[in-house]
């Protein structure tokens, strides 16, 4: 049987080396902590009344584990509720201990470039025009190869909009209440009155105010005044009614080739997902006493389950006359528990002062707010 080894109760001043990774080696605050932790989790596990059979350098390997476990959970949560803030922004920058003040719109805004297009509000692709010229008493036209095999080189077109001949919305738009053409002067005119009515006064109106006219009017027209409606199936046009003269019917649309390549921007360098946002290793020397305590607790849940394992594998020990049963099995199954509990409160807590939790509590406090102010008095002035 190979002979076991027991803490001493001595530690080094400078354990610089001493552990696995090595990853808080130049950080002298975990330098100076380590000795103090293994000593706390010796005497937290028996020592000196009972042999504790593990060694300096597996405490100082559970104080590096509990660090780093620490430091992920922060980083994973951190994580969770910045991604869309730094997403599309330069891998190179570390995030770790720095506050994140952001907002995900310009990820939004890249992501509806690529339905801008469609909804004709911007996007990355050129809407173009085309048209075919009708002929008496005939409904179905193929855009296809009437105008893309002509002019776009045989690609795939994507119609977005048919267009007649109508009249255009400034004809009807002369005074500041004219709504979809039936403004002061018109409804005058409308009964005959039109060489005695007043002359129309124009009001200085912003440019926005007129930008909504045209576009009420132009609206309007599409649904209600349309000179024929139509149906399009695999670029092939029906119109109704039948034409009965030869003109040119304007449609806009995209190369669905340009549409397809333009939808799907790949950038490298920048921050893609979970797997390379920039958060590293907590410095050890930045963690508030709080973080300190749980990550002390840690360890000796960590040095428990050590111990565990090594009383598991030699389950007895003899001793004169007789031999002595150990808890190897009680004490693994002990320090899980510990563990676990550990890390579901500290989840717990962040979850708790997450972004999505602190706007459901500001908005719930403004609402309890508004429902006070309810209830307090209007002054009256009387002057």
């Amino acid at each position: 049987m190979s002979t076991l080894t027991y803490w001493t109760g001595s530690v080094s001043t400078d354990i610089s080396g001493s552990t696995p990774f090595g990853i808080y080696d130049n950080d002298s605050t975990f330098q100076s902590d380590g000795p103090k932790v293994a000593n706390w989790c010796a005497r937290r596990l028996g020592y000196p009344i009972i042999d504790v059979e593990i060694i300096d350098l597996n405490f100082y390997a559970c104080f590096e584990e509990a660090v780093s476990e620490y430091g992920a959970q922060i980083n994973q949560f951190n994580i969770r509720n910045n991604l869309g803030s730094v997403l599309g922004k330069p891998t190179g920058s570390n995030l770790t201990h720095q506050q994140v003040a952001g907002s995900p719109l310009p990820h939004t805004i890249k992501l509806s470039e690529s339905y801008g297009t469609y909804a004709n509000v911007g996007g990355r692709t050129d809407i173009k025009k085309g048209y075919v010229e009708t002929s008496p008493y005939t409904q179905s036209y193929d855009l296809q190869s009437l105008w893309a095999d002509v002019s776009e080189s045989t690609k795939r077109l994507d119609i977005t909009r048919v267009f007649h001949e109508g009249t255009p919305a400034i004809n009807r738009f002369f005074d500041p209440y004219s709504v979809s053409g039936q403004g002061t002067l018109n409804l005058v005119d409308e009964f005959g009155f039109g060489s005695f009515s007043p002359a129309a006064q124009f009001m200085l109106m912003p440019i926005f105010e007129d930008i909504q006219r045209f576009q009420h009017i132009e609206f309007n027209d599409q649904i209600r005044k349309s000179a024929f409606t139509f149906n399009i199936v695999n670029n092939k046009l029906q119109i109704w009614p039948r034409p009965t003269s030869t003109y040119k019917l304007w449609f806009e649309y995209l190369v669905k080739d340009d549409y397809d390549d333009n939808s799907t921007v790949v950038t490298p360098g920048v921050v893609a997902d979970y797997s390379n946002i920039g958060y590293d290793f907590m410095t050890y020397s930045q963690i508030n006493d709080v973080g300190k305590q749980w990550i002390r607790k840690y360890t000796l849940a960590l040095a428990k389950e050590l111990l565990g394992a090594v009383r598991e594998k030699y389950s007895t020990v003899p001793i004169p006359g007789s031999e002595v049963s150990l808890d190897g099995a009680a004490l693994r199954a002990e320090a899980q528990t510990e563990k676990d509990a550990l890390i579901e409160q500290l989840r717990e807590n962040l979850e708790e002062v997450s972004n999505k939790v602190r706007y459901q509590t500001e908005a719930e406090n403004a609402e309890n707010q508004q429902k006070l102010m309810e209830k307090v008095p209007i002054n009256i002035y009387i002057g």
